[in-house]
Order: C-alpha cells, then sequence, then structure tokens
C-alpha cells in the first residue's frame, strides 16, 4: 500500500498510517486519497494545530479526519485514548457509527454513540472504560458536563482529538455559540488543549471558520481544502 500515488505523482501519505488501516483502503479497492485526505494526514498526527478540513459532501471529510486520528490512537494502544466527535445531529451519528466501526474494528477501538436514543448500556460500557470514539450530541455533551462536572476530567483524561462535524451548520448561531462554551468547558476539565479537528461544507469565508473554531487564537488552524469535485478514486 505504500506505493500509492497523489495527483501530482508524488509518494502518497498512506505510508504514514497504521497497516490496519492501509490494508482497509486496499481492500476497499482505492487507487489513491483525495487531495483533502493526503494534506490531513500529516497535520493531524502531528497535533500540533487546530484542522478544518472543507469539502463537499461525499468527499471523504470524515476518512480524511479518522484515518490519521485512529492511526495516532493505535500507536498508542497501551494507553486510554478518546476522541470526541461532536455531530449536529443524531441521524448523522447513527451514520458515522456504522462507517467508523468498520475501519476501527481492525484496530480494536471502540465507537460509542451517544444521544437520547442510545441503549444506557452502551453509555454505561463508555463510563466504565472512557476508550475509544465517543460520537455525541451538543445537547447530550452538555448533559454530560452538568452531570458529570467535577468527574469529567478523569473520565476523559485520555482525550487526543476533538471533531466537530458539519461546523458551517453551527457558525453565527446559537448552538454555535453553545458548542464554543462546550468546547472551552471541555479543555478546562482536561486541563490542557486538545486538537480541534472540524468537518465542514466550503465556505467563503474561512478566515470566520477558523475563528470560529479556536476562538481565543491560542492555536494556529490550517485549512484543508479538497480540489476535486469527484468520489474517491477507486480500481474498475
Amino acid at each position: 500500500m505504500t506505493n500509492l500515488q497523489t495527483s501530482s505523482s508524488k509518494p502518497s501519505n498512506v505510508s504514514l498510517l497504521d497497516p490496519r488501516i492501509q490494508q482497509w483502503i486496499w481492500k476497499a479497492n482505492w487507487t489513491s486519497l483525495r487531495d483533502a485526505q493526503e494534506q490531513a494526514i500529516p497535520l493531524i498526527l502531528d497535533g500540533s494545530s487546530d484542522v478544518i478540513i472543507a469539502a463537499s459532501t461525499s468527499q471523504g471529510k470524515t476518512e480524511a479526519a479518522f484515518f490519521p486520528i485512529l492511526t495516532k490512537l493505535a500507536q498508542n494502544a497501551d494507553e486510554f485514548g478518546i476522541v470526541l466527535y461532536v455531530s449536529p445531529l443524531k441521524a448523522l451519528i447513527n451514520d458515522q457509527m456504522r462507517r467508523l466501526t468498520e475501519l476501527a474494528e481492525p484496530l480494536n477501538i471502540s465507537i460509542t454513540p451517544w444521544h437520547g436514543d442510545v441503549n444506557q448500556t452502551l453509555k454505561s460500557r463508555f463510563l466504565k472504560k472512557p476508550d475509544g470514539c465517543l460520537l455525541i450530541t451538543p445537547e447530550s455533551l452538555e448533559a454530560m458536563l452538568m452531570r458529570r462536572g467535577h468527574g469529567l476530567g478523569g473520565m476523559l483524561a485520555g482525550l487526543r482529538y476533538i471533531v466537530v462535524d458539519e461546523l458551517h451548520a453551527f457558525m453565527g448561531t446559537e448552538r454555535g455559540k453553545q458548542l464554543q462554551s462546550l468546547l472551552h468547558r471541555v479543555e478546562q476539565a482536561v486541563g490542557r488543549r486538545v486538537c480541534r479537528i472540524a468537518l465542514s461544507a466550503t465556505l467563503g469565508n474561512m478566515d470566520g471558520a477558523k475563528a470560529f473554531l479556536r476562538p481565543d487564537g491560542s492555536c494556529q488552524v490550517e485549512l484543508v481544502n479538497s480540489s476535486g469535485p469527484t468520489r474517491l478514486s477507486k480500481c474498475s
């Protein structure tokens, strides 16, 4: 898998990914990664800056974020590692759970949905062993902060990344202000900066999107833009 080429014939960043993810890509018959995925891999693995991945629907934004995120978690499999994925829609969480479970299962990384319709057994399992990817709505995250405020720092001690899906849907809204407050409170609880990854439709005001994602300007926000309108390349 390490001989994949980008559209410019440069070696692909796929070689930086966990071998099991490379195997997943090979089994899916992909001949190349999207440009946004190539750009996102080293940025997210490095983790020193926040990242916005902007592209239209079906351009592989989820994989652009989670290929390197899951690789990072797999590299430190002996430690608890948590990814907090915040989505505006329960339906999107359910869809992402199916997609991410297929990708994360070979790496022994758990995927836990958390919203009002989720079975309490799944939630209890995460609370007992906070690990893997927690897919949650802002409202459920708010409730978690209220109910477990003093214990949240310990529960999320292994937090490595925060992923915000559909960033454009939050910007300029009251719900967006709530989200900004929640992200700040989560970082306050764990006592450190956590790398924020945002997935968004392409926006005219990307500087505004950067300022929304990291309002205090304490961290550089890198922008990854998709350069192609087609789906991920696959073998015929």
